[in-house]
């Protein structure tokens, strides 16, 4: 089997259900996640076994869900289709989940932190921009077409997510967090309502 198929070569590309120019927003929002992803695995591979195994667990995860989402942005919808989306909610909750449990992990935070530290945090730092973008990509996508709305959802908090690894990958590391310093206090601490 060649890899090559000349098929794209009039930069049209084949998404399920028809064909895209491939510069459309579609094939632009699953390719921005397709490097999100690529960037996801060098952070893995940034990390040792020994101070970050949950976390590569999790990325692993995280990497599979990735072509989830890509594969339900690449589905047409049609009136005589009827979709099995992969994204579900409980992967959203799965995220929260796991956001909730990272966030222990280290200080409060009061103000916006610059991004980098530790190189794990520094690359899932990248991640969650990477990520931020995907998302914009796919507001303008559904502006467009009928989408799975989870994915946007998913994508949402999945940034979140990559916020919180970084700063648990620093807190590891005893690597502190470097606040903005024309930053305001801009992150309180939320007490629960009784």
């Amino acid at each position: 089997m060649k890899l090559y198929t000349k098929t794209g070569d009039s930069g049209q590309t084949s998404v399920v259900g028809g064909r895209v120019a491939k510069d459309h927003v579609r094939v632009e929002a699953y390719g921005t996640l397709d490097e999100l992803n690529s960037f996801v695995g060098l952070a893995i591979s940034s990390m040792s076994t020994s101070e970050f195994n949950d976390m590569i667990e999790d990325l692993f995860i995280i990497q599979h869900e990735l072509f989830d989402c890509g594969s339900d942005l690449a589905f047409v919808m049609s009136k005589t289709t009827d979709p099995t989306f992969k994204v579900k909610e409980e992967m959203v909750e799965h995220l929260e989940g796991k956001i909730d449990s990272y966030m222990e992990e280290s200080p409060p935070l009061e103000k916006f932190i610059l991004p980098g530290g530790s190189q794990a945090a520094s690359y899932l730092h990248v991640c969650r921009t990477i990520t931020r973008r995907a998302e914009r990509l796919i507001v303008s996508l559904q502006k467009e077409i009928e989408i799975n709305p989870v994915t946007l959802t998913y994508i949402n908090r999945l940034s979140d997510l990559f916020f919180v690894l970084a700063r648990a990958a620093n807190t590891r590391q005893k690597i502190n967090d470097v606040e903005y310093e024309r930053s305001a206090i801009v992150f309180k601490e939320r007490k629960s309502k009784q």
